[in-house]
């Protein structure tokens, strides 16, 4: 594994997204278990992006202009709705003390659609992998496999620390109303930011 893949795929698990997006509320709003469920629920939502990419679906969703805008919109749609789910209070996004099982089950959804419903991740995996694939590969598709896996790990590792640190001051944010109420705003700002950046993106 080259540290030029170890390196580049850091910086972009590590840039502010919508996953990292996801999993802080899930620290913020119902602690560390919800947070590392979130966490994982992204990684998976990478899941088909890189079966996409390594089986040569993701050269298809490129070639079609339809299948990339249909998709697309229905994440915008999507993360327009979760903005409007925290500022309505509803939902696994929610701030508030109260802990309920069904919310996990909610934030694991949310994650996975979030990622799902993004085809710029296909195109990412499309493009990224095979720049560490040598030409003289025996087996690549298998070393793409490795690299994704890789990838995949990283995310987790990555988001997991993003949502643990979120956990660790929850407290100091539950006790705060007006905080709370900014918090709320924030993320909702976010995701119409994220969904706006989503219409806005070309193949």
């Amino acid at each position: 594994m080259s540290p030029e893949f170890l390196i580049t795929s850091f910086i972009v698990v590590a840039s502010p997204g919508t996953g990292v997006l996801i999993t802080l509320a899930a620290g913020l709003s119902r602690g560390a278990r919800a947070s590392l469920v979130a966490a994982l629920g992204c990684t998976l939502g990478i899941l088909p992006h890189m079966i996409a990419a390594v089986s040569g679906l993701a050269a298809l969703l490129h070639a079609s202009a339809l299948a990339f805008e249909i998709i697309k919109y229905l994440g915008v749609a999507y993360l327009l709705f979760m903005a409007w789910q925290v500022l309505k209070e509803k939902g696994a996004l929610t701030v508030e003390a109260d802990r309920t099982p069904k919310s996990v089950g909610q934030v694991i959804v949310s994650a996975i659609l979030a990622n799902l419903l993004n085809p710029k991740l296909s195109i990412f995996f499309f493009a990224f992998l095979p720049q560490f694939v040598r030409q003289d590969e025996i087996a690549p598709v298998l070393r793409m496999t490795e690299l994704s896996l890789v990838f995949m790990l990283m995310t987790f590792g990555v988001f997991v620390l993003y949502g643990l640190f979120a956990a660790s001051v929850r407290s100091h944010i539950i006790s705060r109303p007006n905080i709370l109420a900014w918090m709320r705003r924030i993320f909702a700002g976010a995701f119409v930011v994220l969904g706006a950046r989503l219409a806005l993106s070309a193949r």
